[in-house]
């Protein structure tokens, strides 16, 4: 039986992969920081070594991207030097690594949507870590997919729609950027993507960078009409006033980039995995996470 490690098993990604994984024919072990700390590399050879995987799925990251710049050597330690670990283990063990990177590896300011082989400039810390890890994994030998993704949501962990929710009950009116343009990604997606390519491992599959994100460009003023659309049309009485926003209006410590499309056509010309749709799942989730709220 085919056995998949899944680091970070307790964020966004990785809790879809548990409900993706489950009642599949792998054995698969979720960790997370509790049961391996990626930032302690030798616990992390070990527990992988006895763990002894075929596969292992790295989603533990350091996401914060505004705190990034205030905590660069932290982001450099998860995205980059622990990333270079975990390859390098892998490599040891000869097993594939699926690696979750992030538009942020560009600059945001073309027009076209971004290729694999577009030219990467971060521009914040975050982005470099990211993209640094990337270049720890193609130099580590290893077997690896790494896929890019951008503006992931979902029912778990932080996100923009969880975000959105919260405020629309706090606050009567709210001004959403809207000159940032980029793809809804829905985690479950994600992790329904990794899942399709895993048996297509045993053929002859090299490693490679790709590109999966939903399929509608978007501001996130946009993103936001769609979640109180959905909101409103499940309580009739709450109703919150969004306005657009440029980004010079809105300081934050790290630059966003200014366009976030990704070119998807290379996951599905090699693996046969279309971009989902980026709204498709708005209404489930909120219905979902409203009934939690009432729950509580």
């Amino acid at each position: 039986m085919i056995k998949i490690l899944v680091l970070g098993s307790k964020g966004q990604l990785g809790s879809c992969l548990n409900d993706q994984l489950r009642n599949t024919k792998y054995e698969v072990v979720y960790t997370s920081r509790g049961q391996i700390d990626v930032a302690d590399f030798n616990e992390t050879k070990t527990k992988i070594i006895e763990i002894a995987p075929n596969i292992v799925i790295n989603t533990a990251a350091f996401t914060a991207v505004d705190k990034a710049e205030q905590e660069k050597e932290k982001s450099d330690l998860i995205n980059n030097l622990a990333v270079k670990n975990i390859a390098e283990i892998c490599n040891y063990i000869d097993c594939w690594l699926f690696h979750i990177s992030t538009d942020y590896v560009f600059d945001g300011k073309s027009n076209v949507a971004y290729k694999e082989d577009s030219e990467t400039s971060p521009q914040g810390i975050y982005g470099l870590t990211k993209l640094e890890g990337e270049f720890a994994i193609q130099s580590s030998g290893c077997k690896y997919i790494i896929i890019r993704t951008a503006w992931v949501y979902s029912e778990y962990g932080n996100n923009f729609l969880k975000t959105m929710l919260r405020l629309g009950i706090e606050r009567d009116e709210l001004n959403i950027v809207n000159d940032q343009i980029g793809c809804p990604t829905y985690a479950q997606d994600i992790a329904k993507a990794i899942v399709a390519i895993l048996p297509q491992l045993n053929r002859k599959v090299e490693s490679g960078v790709y590109h999966y994100c939903g399929d509608h460009a978007c501001s996130w003023y946009d993103f936001a009409k769609e979640i109180f659309k959905a909101s409103e049309m499940l309580n009739a009485s709450t109703k919150t006033s969004i306005y657009p926003l440029k980004t010079s209006e809105y300081h934050t410590l790290a630059e966003r980039p200014m366009y976030s499309v990704l070119d998807c056509s290379k996951i599905t010309q090699d693996f046969g995995i279309r971009p989902p749709k980026s709204f498709k799942k708005i209404e489930s989730i909120v219905k979902l996470l409203h009934g939690k709220k009432n729950e509580d």
